[in-house]
């Protein structure tokens, strides 16, 4: 048990005193990235996924 406290306060210690936290507007521009990147990834895979399930449908339709 005292290795597991002892684990709970240098993590603690690293969290406040270590770690270098990145700034509100950095973390809106990272926000703001991954969002986009988000839904540009969307449209693409909705794209291939029209042009396929149409590629589909005309195939069977022969």
């Amino acid at each position: 048990m005292r290795k597991f406290i002892n684990y709970l306060k240098e993590s603690y210690q690293e969290l406040a005193k270590k770690v270098t936290w990145p700034t509100w507007q950095k973390l809106q521009d990272s926000a703001l990235l991954v969002l986009v990147a988000t839904i540009i990834l969307a449209v693409v895979i909705f794209l291939i996924d029209f042009a396929f399930q149409h590629l589909m449908e005309f195939i069977y339709a022969l």
